[in-house]
């Protein structure tokens, strides 16, 4: 390799991620500075394209089968909160340790983003839910949201949000007089 090539591949190794500089330094090299270019050019995109696909996890599926429990949270009045916040070196009991309920899931995915829930389990009375929500890859998780009228008798309208992995499927929901989560695992 000559002293222009040396050179010309030193000078674009620094800008290798402003591809357009690159090209416009090509431009007025030698035509062997030119060659070397290219294949850097062509080193770099192939490059750009291999940390592209690492970056992409695998697709999530979240679909299927799901069982866990839900439960409403309530806040401690205000003279029984803790000084300090909790998870600060002391064990924390459960938000709602006698009111967790049983509760089973299927997630269908509809595509384009957009997916179906259907929520079942007992709560004083046996209940079934389908929720259409929207569903995002985030590395090798789906970030979900939706919102559904559960009729007056049940609450009336729920927002959520919730966050499924290839295990675990969590959430948060809360309405005009309800707020809780839910955690379920795998079938």
């Amino acid at each position: 390799m000559g002293n222009t090539s040396r050179l010309a591949m030193a000078s674009l190794i620094p800008i290798a991620a402003f591809g357009w500089m690159a090209t416009t330094q090509l431009l007025s090299r030698p035509a062997a500075a030119q060659s070397d270019g290219r294949r850097l050019a062509a080193a770099d995109t192939n490059r750009r394209g291999s940390l592209q696909q690492t970056r992409k996890a695998a697709p999530v599926d979240v679909s299927g089968s799901w069982s866990g429990d839900w439960g409403s949270y309530t806040p401690p009045p205000p003279g029984l909160r803790q000084a300090q916040p909790p998870g600060l070196g002391q064990a924390q009991p459960p938000m709602y340790p006698d009111a967790c309920k049983p509760m089973d899931c299927t997630v269908v995915k509809l595509g384009g983003g957009r997916y179906q829930a259907t929520f079942a389990g007992e709560c004083g009375r046996p209940y079934k839910y389908t929720i259409k929500m929207t569903g995002r890859t985030v590395g090798s998780s789906v970030l979900f949201k939706g919102s559904a009228d559960l009729g007056e008798k049940d609450g009336g309208v729920f927002d959520w949000i919730g966050r499924a992995t290839d295990k675990e499927f969590v959430g948060f929901f809360t309405s005009q007089g309800y707020t809780g989560t839910f955690r379920l695992e795998r079938r």
